[in-house]
């Protein structure tokens, strides 16, 4: 595997970085679509998020089993932490992602996309056969917020987890602090059904939507499960992989990605003056025949239009440019991603 080198790019830069660099980029300064849109100040308040569903497994062996199914160490999972983990096909393609924590002794939370949750739960429970472990659906029980600002942060009060994955009790339940969206604090709140919802301003799906995309951490759901192996989605990169855990189902595929090859696409951000989905197509210009990329996810952006994480091939990323749908599509420009991604030297 060659050394991997990195360069940087700026949000206005078009699709026209070479293969063998990276972008370094920078959450401070939101990107601008293809037209120029200004986008608004990044928004703030809390949500009930409609679209996210709790698994919880309990019992004396839910963290050793979990370990065993999911791309991260759940074992060594403390009470002040969460984790993002993946949960892969024998093929190593995600079928799910989820951000976990410990809400009892014996018990360990785990929030992911609402459209997944009952095909993952039915798969999951296949495999506990005699482990001390029982598998639940508890979105009717536990309810998720999505908390995002200054405003929330202080409705936290001085216990506010500080750092992406702490997490700390609130009431009966707990607030996961997760990346940052657009210089914006991001907070995932469990709380039971009937507690009162966090008295904070009314925070719209879209606009929790477009911090969660604007975090770079993308979050499986029914139309892109099966698609993406970890890396092409950069979960290994925000924290998502542990490659000296033990096995998984497809981490011989994960780990040969890793070590044993020359990673060819990869999560890149764009924003688009058109609305975009994940599982849409993008095309190259000079390739009209067949995709150079899947979105990942989507959001309507403050101020009009959308931004998205696609995964793309890095070959895609020199000259040229890149369309939603088809390769006379709606056009799609670079935007910031807040992390570096290495990419090996061709």
């Amino acid at each position: 595997m060659n050394t991997p080198t990195t360069a940087t790019t700026s949000a206005m830069t078009p699709v026209s970085a070479p293969a063998g660099t990276s972008a370094s980029t920078s959450a401070s300064t939101p990107a601008s679509a293809a037209a120029g849109t200004a986008v608004a100040a990044a928004p703030s308040g809390a949500l009930r998020l409609a679209d996210w569903g709790l698994i919880r497994a309990r019992g004396a062996d839910a963290a050793g089993f979990l370990h065993g199914q999911l791309t991260q160490d759940v074992t060594a999972l403390g009470a002040t932490e969460a984790r993002l983990a993946g949960y892969c096909s024998a093929k190593g393609r995600l079928l799910a992602s989820f951000v976990l924590w410990r809400s009892g002794d014996d018990s360990i939370d785990l929030a992911c996309s609402a459209d997944l949750l009952p095909a993952t739960l039915k798969r999951l429970a296949l495999f506990v056969l005699r482990a001390k472990c029982k598998l639940s659906d508890a979105s009717a029980e536990v309810a998720l917020y999505g908390l995002a600002g200054a405003e929330a942060t202080a409705w936290l009060g001085d216990g506010a987890p500080a750092r992406p994955w702490a997490t700390v009790a609130v009431g009966a339940g707990h607030a996961v602090r997760l990346p940052d969206g657009a210089g914006q604090p991001r907070y995932l709140l469990s709380a039971p059904v009937d507690a009162a919802a966090p008295a904070l301003p009314a925070l719209s799906a879209d606009d929790w939507r477009w911090l969660e995309v604007k975090s770079g951490v993308v979050r499986i759901e029914a139309a892109t499960a099966e698609h993406f192996v970890p890396q092409m989605v950069n979960l290994e990169l925000v924290g998502g992989v542990n490659f000296q855990k033990g096995c998984y189902p497809g981490q011989e595929i994960v780990a040969r990605s890793q070590y044993r090859g020359t990673l060819k696409r990869r999560a890149m951000a764009f924003d688009s003056d058109a609305a975009l989905a994940a599982g849409q197509e993008v095309f190259h210009s000079a390739d009209p025949g067949q995709p150079a990329g899947l979105v990942a996810l989507a959001a309507a952006r403050p101020g009009g239009g959308s931004s998205a994480l696609v995964e793309i091939k890095l070959a895609a990323l020199s000259g040229g440019s890149l369309h939603a749908g088809a390769a006379d599509g709606p056009l799609l420009a670079r935007a910031d991603l807040p992390y570096t991604i290495p990419v090996d030297a061709a």
